[in-house]
């Protein structure tokens, strides 16, 4: 499945992109949604479904106890890229 999500404002003229595909290690802001506001590194990234998961965005379960919320990549903004990986780096930066 192909997805993405928008870059912030400095990101999207730094690197000449609009949207990028998330990752592990990505810093985000979720702009859309029940959780619209909250800020953190993404932890998962399920690439069958579209679908992030945020440190500290967590739901609450019928029977008690917690599970990692899935956020749509589309309602995320990345605010921070990580460049761990070099050929990541390479095409972000387009080398």
């Amino acid at each position: 499945m192909k997805f993405g999500s928008p870059l912030s404002a400095e990101l999207s003229q730094k690197y000449k992109r609009k949207t990028l595909r998330p990752r592990k290690g990505d810093s985000v802001k979720i702009v859309r949604g029940g959780f619209k506001g909250i800020e953190g590194k993404i932890s998962r990234v399920d690439g069958q479904k579209g679908k992030l998961f945020v440190e500290g965005v967590n739901r609450e379960k019928i029977a008690g106890g917690t599970s990692a919320a899935p956020i749509d990549a589309s309602k995320v903004m990345i605010t921070n890229v990580n460049l761990d990986d070099k050929l990541r780096k390479r095409r972000v930066q387009g080398e």
